[in-house]
């Protein structure tokens, strides 16, 4: 039985939903927990995906690390190393990547014609495909933060406070919430699953650059400054990056310092909120199409 028809199907879905009560909240929590439940049972029939999805992060720390473990001591800030400074750029890519591949299990339906199956069920809300997908995401996304924060411990980045690991998963959880939504609406939008793979390989590593994870603003060139100052990465990564490097912080601390304008830790948790609300009108009428 091939991963994409599992013992849920789009029938059982509606057969649950003809028997539940006509709160469309309600409706909407049970659809998105059956098919939440669907994509933790294909990750248990193929654990090596959460495997390759923890260990990949903690190379990348353990290499990058090491790639600059000699740096000129002053090189990012008086006494600031590498690692500590990476940290929370592999949490926000890590998280960022794996929201961004959440749109191939999507195209893999529509390509095996179970979406359609779905689509054409008394759905409340096909936002319920966007809800599972993103607590799915999330969930994964916040096990890779664990490994990443304890690793990056023990390599000396420190133990953020209580309330900033509180902050680092809301900050992962808004990143992720826009991108898997993006994803998705391309799962809807375009042809098949090599056109959505060859947009993730497009975009993955720049978007990966033209951010602050490897190097601060003022180590760019001008133009790649404006770039990185408007990448969502960028807002998501620097609240967490200050979170390490200051035992303090509140919502007015400032964290990032662009060219036309300072970003509060507040602002730019208000800039991720944004940037959520438009991927989720954007993609509204993507989830109104039927494929053939």
């Amino acid at each position: 039985m091939s991963d994409s028809m599992t013992p849920l199907s789009p029938n059982s879905i509606a057969i649950e939903q003809e028997t539940s009560s006509e709160n469309p909240v309600g409706e909407f929590f049970q659809e998105t927990g059956a098919l939440t439940k669907r994509l933790f049972i294909q990750l248990k029939r193929r654990p090596s995906t959460l495997v390759a999805g923890i260990i990949q992060p903690l190379m990348w720390l353990i290499l990058f690390g090491a790639l600059f473990q000699y740096a000129p001591e002053g090189l990012l800030g008086e006494g600031l190393s590498y690692g500590k400074f990476l940290a929370p750029g592999v949490i926000v890519f890590t998280a960022f990547s794996g929201a961004l591949n959440a749109g191939l299990p999507v195209m893999f339906d529509r390509e095996f014609g179970f979406l359609n199956r779905l689509l054409v069920a008394p759905l409340s809300s096909r936002y319920s495909i966007v809800a599972a997908s993103t607590i799915y995401i999330i969930s994964l996304s916040l096990l890779q933060t664990a490994s990443i924060v304890a690793l990056s411990a023990v390599i000396g980045a420190g133990l953020p406070s209580l309330a900033g690991l509180g902050a680092i998963a809301l900050i992962v959880f808004l990143i992720v919430a826009g991108v898997t939504a993006l994803s998705l609406g391309l799962a809807f939008a375009l042809p098949g699953h090599i056109e959505l793979i060859a947009v993730i390989f497009v975009t993955n590593l720049p978007l990966l650059f033209a951010s602050t994870a490897l190097a601060p603003l003022n180590f760019m060139a001008d133009w790649l400054k404006v770039v990185a100052s408007v990448n969502p990465l960028t807002y998501a990564i620097e609240p967490i990056r200050y979170i390490y490097l200051n035992g303090e912080w509140s919502l007015t601390s400032t964290v990032l310092e662009t060219s036309w304008f300072n970003f509060s830790f507040g602002a730019s948790i208000l800039a991720l909120v944004a940037f959520d609300l438009v991927i989720l009108f954007l993609i509204q009428p993507l989830l109104r199409r039927r494929f053939a």
